[in-house]
């Protein structure tokens, strides 16, 4: 079954919309948590029930080398490994791949495991094996993602490996029954912060006909405005009826630009790495409750935000648990993070039907910035 997006409402360039998988839908804008080996750290499936999160992203990497992708299915595929039961998205792995310095050619990537350094290859084809195996509502094809300061060249091969190695995901996801019958398959568009790589990446992949799009090897070091100028390059070329996926982006300005320039579906581990730092996402900004200014404070960690899951403790008692490492402090500031940025959302979808998401937009770009 293909994807499909349907818009219900838009302001500008910023829509709102429906994803429709073989699962059922969930609505656009969308943050996705990143449960990278099967959980979000320091959460659990019913933590992510209530907090409201409508997809979890899971790693292809990490599962198929621990447990393994064929324990992950006798174990009832991911839904029923994690008993989680809305979507979810799989990461090829290809990121994690590439940060090893793999030996690639046209038939994949040949890497060694973080775990045991056992060498294992991915090719294409076996990307769509893995992921079918684990189970998620939505496979990315593999992809070369090339470092945000690699040279044109480096880009280039990246784009031209991107679209061959695609070009075979696509033929055996469809080939494979169970993939094809209950999954679906983004493509994956590269080319750097290079306008015109950009450009030529995104025809080719749309011109294979994907279930849905997603903008990769952007925001990973480059400046705001060098991303913001790779995403204006390939987003017109990216059909409007079916979901568009900015990779790995989570920060309050990145996600408001993007939506204002049409994506629909973000993912990052932001809100709980920063959490395992102290740092606390607020309406007002963000700040580390690490500071002695908090020592005494009776206050709650965000007085944005009364229905916070952190609102009972204050920043006192969580500063006290973050000096002494204990773990607690992690699991309740993971909480609001998370908690906070998919209320982001939802206020971002609020004001895109309200038509104001103008004065939304500003309004981030002032705080955050």
């Amino acid at each position: 079954m293909k994807a499909t997006f349907t818009e219900t409402a838009s302001d500008g360039g910023a829509r709102c919309g429906l994803v429709r998988t073989p699962r059922g839908e969930f609505a656009t804008p969308v943050f996705m948590p990143v449960g990278t080996r099967g959980a979000v750290k320091h959460l659990t499936s019913a933590d992510l029930e209530t907090l409201g999160a409508q997809v979890v992203l899971a790693n292809t990497y990490h599962l198929m080398l621990r447990p393994g992708a064929e324990i992950v299915a006798g174990l009832g595929g991911i839904h029923g490994f994690a008993d989680w039961h809305r979507h979810v998205l799989t990461d090829s792995g290809g990121y994690q791949i590439f940060s090893l310095s793999p030996d690639i050619d046209d038939s994949g990537a040949t890497f060694k495991s973080t775990y045991d350094g056992s060498s294992h290859v991915l090719t294409p084809e076996r990307a769509v094996e893995v992921q079918a195996l684990i189970g998620a509502d939505i496979q990315m094809v593999l992809d070369v993602c090339p470092s945000s300061v690699a040279d044109t060249a480096v880009v280039r091969r990246a784009v031209d490996l991107t679209s061959r190695w695609a070009a075979k995901g696509r033929e055996a996801f469809l080939d494979h029954p169970d993939a094809a019958s209950r999954q679906c398959q983004f493509g994956i568009v590269h080319g750097g912060t290079d306008e015109m790589l950009r450009a030529e990446s995104a025809e080719q992949i749309v011109g294979l006909g994907f279930d849905g799009y997603a903008v990769g090897g952007l925001s990973v070091g480059e400046d705001r405005s060098s991303m913001l100028h790779g995403l204006d390059s390939c987003m017109g070329i990216l059909p409007a009826d079916q979901p568009r996926y900015f990779m790995g982006l989570g920060d309050p300005i990145g996600i408001v630009e993007s939506v204002a320039r049409g994506v629909d579906m973000f993912d990052c581990v932001l809100p709980t790495r920063l959490a395992r730092h102290g740092t606390i996402l607020t309406d007002e900004g963000r700040y580390n409750l690490r500071r002695a200014e908090f020592a005494a404070s009776n206050e709650p960690i965000d007085p944005t935000w009364e229905a916070s899951p952190a609102s009972r403790w204050s920043r006192g008692y969580l500063r006290h648990l973050l000096a002494v490492k204990e773990p607690t402090a992690a699991r309740v500031i993971t909480l609001h993070n998370v908690g906070w940025l998919l209320r982001f959302m939802d206020r971002m979808t609020d004001a895109i039907r309200a038509g104001q998401f103008d004065s939304f937009r500003a309004e981030v770009n002032e705080i955050w910035s």
